[in-house]
């Protein structure tokens, strides 16, 4: 087969109407060998003829769309000094933008024997039982597609899992559920635009792999964190998936072109798409794990390497390896892979997991580190959102707060205090009203807003919600791993029974809780991200850790659906959607602002007298009352009007009791404060949201209350007042 010369750039393979161009780097190769399949499974070799800057490449005329192939490198085999070449073993382009297949876990996969790992390689050709890249049609037609661009402060994310959402769900057609095209339908869409959520934070759909011991026990890898294309959307997750190979996508290549019609679904209905990207660390596991990429083509610069013995891994992540960020190519292949999914697939931003092993330049966490350099300049990637998971299991690793000014953070802290206080736990009222009012403390220093938060109570790693009122104690049994998996400390309460319940008390404890949770959630400053299923009510049986059950364990269970979970929730996106004092872009104050000793807010006893120093240090108290002042928001609108809204009371009472609050304007005890801001009394208030009912009203539609009055907040809830504004005064004709 003729090959002509072809460009180092762009890697991967590209097509460009008449052929395709075959470029992948390795520094330590000395010659490649382009592998090309027929339908058949019978290879082609075809040597790669030049190589420039370490980038081997060719051109192949008449080569297109649907060609299936991969590469082996010829090079050093020196495990004590780094280096892992055995031609022997096929490997995936790193930038293959569509894979066909799933790793058989057959011997040849790997680049030792198992009866001595460290003696003389396995030479076992590992063509047969391995995923192959695939050339694609890059051509699409996408029509007026325009991306939201939905501001920071009005986001409502909403995390959730391709297969898992539409899998079971009746009004999908069973050909299409739990694949691309099944989130794109619109039953499937409906629900979130009936939910009024912005975005979907989409967990891995970069091609991964179902790790060899969960197959072994019969299990899959759920969850996808264990990618190995960076460019490739995971084919399992295509509608057409038959015999025409284990595995293999008999629409060879059609996975791209179904995600690029579900972005456009999404965008049409104004709800962006978030990654959640796996960068940190491979599919490739530690030195015993199989060869199938980055391995096979140069594993000194692709992996972090133990200095003292090379043959082994840095490991910050659990996995078994990490990416080497300091190699400017591993920088490349991924600033190119978000590059990539922003311009051509059309994603509105990225959830970095374990983003702090990014940061990692020697072995700290670096917040200067190239990696973040790169994106602060990147006049592509920075102007998407970008989401970081600050943590890695890494000494030093919890870095909540400290990522660069263009981030924003899961926030662990808000999550764990969130869930104290609503257990009733003991802790300063202090730390929840840091956490409710955005977490100034940690994001403010570095120049940040309130939407660096992304305030969570729960996310697809640990309990749902319904679990987390449930079970007192994790229970993974059915991972088979003894139950030694998973988060022990879990925060939870299961409201006095472990697991399912008959007792109407405990059922209707459980429903108040997980109300209290969603309203504190969607009613804190910062960026609410709710866990896709609980605002149906979803259980996990109390597993959590649920990454290896792709099965009704994890999968949405739409007939068991909460009905009036589901409205609730709805309701509340709603009110927080009407109300810009509920997604301030700014910080509250706190302190006396222009004129007339107003405050933004106002924090209370039930009492109504204001807060003092000893009592936010009052680690047993459990209720707050909060006035969020409407008229100081003090940020402007589009049109440069200044943002105006009502004001509201917040009744927090984590007490097992019923307390009495009474409701004051702002200023305790008639001292002026928050409500002097108008010059005169306010003439009430009228409820919008009672969690021990269930009741919530955005349009504030509930009972009025006189100024001063003295109203009872349940136990174990939340109620919330909307400030009635005076009658205006008719004009004279």
């Amino acid at each position: 087969m003729k090959i002509h010369p072809g460009s180092a750039y762009p890697l991967g393979a590209t097509y460009d109407g008449a052929g395709t161009n075959f470029a992948v780097f390795s520094e330590v190769a000395e010659r490649v060998e382009l592998c090309l399949f027929d339908e058949d499974d019978d290879e082609t070799r075809v040597e790669l003829p030049e190589v420039t800057a370490f980038c081997w490449h060719g051109y192949l005329p008449q080569v297109g769309p649907g060609q299936r192939y991969g590469f082996r490198a010829h090079g050093p085999w020196a495990p004590a000094e780094g280096h892992r070449c055995l031609p022997e073993k096929l490997l995936l382009d790193p930038y293959a933008k569509a894979i066909a297949g799933q790793v058989l876990w057959h011997e040849a996969v790997f680049s030792y024997h198992a009866a001595d790992p460290d003696g003389e390689p396995n030479r076992l050709d590992s063509a047969p039982f391995v995923p192959k890249s695939v050339v694609v049609n890059p051509f699409f037609d996408w029509g007026d597609d325009h991306p939201p661009r939905t501001p920071p402060h009005e986001s409502v994310i909403y995390e959730t899992h391709v297969k898992g959402f539409t899998v079971r769900h009746p009004e999908v057609p069973a050909e299409l559920r739990g694949s691309y095209a099944g989130l794109a339908h619109p039953a499937a869409i409906a629900h979130l635009k009936r939910l009024g959520v912005t975005a979907v934070e989409l967990m891995p759909v970069h091609q991964f792999i179902h790790d060899q011991r969960l197959v072994e026990r019969g299990l899959r890898n759920y969850w996808g964190y264990n990618s190995i294309g960076y460019l490739a959307p995971h084919n399992e997750y295509a509608t057409v998936v038959t015999a025409a190979g284990p595995g293999v996508d008999a629409a060879v290549g059609q996975q791209v072109q179904e995600w690029k019609q579900l972005v456009k679904a999404l965008h049409r209905e104004g709800i962006e798409v978030i990654l959640d990207v796996v960068y940190n660390h491979t599919a490739e596991g530690n030195h015993l794990g199989p060869t199938l990429c980055f391995r096979g083509l140069d594993n000194a610069a692709y992996y972090r390497l133990m200095p003292e013995e090379r043959r082994r891994y840095m490991d910050y992540t659990g996995t078994g390896n990490s990416l080497n960020m300091r190699h400017p190519n591993v920088l490349q292949l991924i600033m190119d892979s978000l590059r990539y999914w922003v311009e051509e697939m059309r994603v509105d931003g990225f959830r970095f997991d374990l983003a702090a092993t990014l940061a990692r330049e020697l072995h700290d966490v670096d917040r200067l580190s190239a990696f973040f350099d790169i994106i602060q300049q990147d006049p592509v990637v920075r102007r998407v959102k970008l989401i970081a998971e600050p943590w890695d299991v890494g000494e030093g690793g919890y870095q909540v707060g400290n990522f660069p000014p263009l981030w924003s953070e899961w926030n662990g802290k808000y999550r764990d205090t969130v869930r104290d206080y609503w257990r009733g736990a003991d802790q300063t009222l202090g730390d929840f009203a840091n956490r409710f009012t955005g977490s100034s403390d940690l994001y403010a220093v570095t120049g940040r807003v309130p939407s660096a938060s992304i305030n969570f109570v729960t996310a697809h790693d640990g309990f749902t919600l319904a679990d987390l009122v449930s079970y007192n104690d994790k229970h993974n049994e059915a991972n088979g791993e003894d139950n030694r998996d998973g988060e022990s400390y879990n925060r939870s309460w299961n409201c006095g029974v472990e697991g399912p319940a008959a007792d109407p008390q405990v059922l209707a404890l459980r429903r108040c809780q997980q109300r209290n949770f969603l309203a504190a959630l969607l009613l804190s400053q910062g960026i609410p991200m709710l866990l896709g299923g609980d605002e149906l009510g979803r259980t996990q049986r109390g597993n959590n850790n649920a990454y290896c059950q792709d099965n009704e364990v994890s999968w949405f269970d739409w007939e068991a659906a909460d009905d009036q979970l589901l409205a609730f929730t709805a309701e509340l996106i709603a009110l927080r959607r009407r109300h810009p004092i509920f997604r301030r872009r700014r910080w509250f104050l706190g302190r006396p602002i222009h004129g007339a000793g107003v405050k933004d807010i106002g924090w209370f006893r039930p009492d109504g007298g204001e807060m003092s120093e000893a009592d936010w240090r009052e680690g047993f108290a459990k209720s707050l009352g909060v006035f969020l002042n409407g008229r100081a928001i003090e940020t402007l609108d589009v049109r440069g009007e200044p943002v105006l809204d009502a004001s509201f009371y917040l009744a927090f009472n984590a007490f097992e009791q019923p307390l009495p609050f009474r409701l004051v304007d702002g200023g305790g005890g008639g001292s002026g404060g928050a409500g002097a801001d108008l010059g005169r009394r306010s003439p009430g208030w009228i409820g919008v949201l009672d969690t021990s009912t269930g009741e919530v009203d955005a349009d504030g539609g509930g009972q009025e209350v006189a100024s001063g009055d003295v109203v009872q907040v349940a136990g174990r809830s939340l109620r919330v007042w909307r400030r009635l504004e005076p009658a205006r005064a008719k004009k004279p004709r």
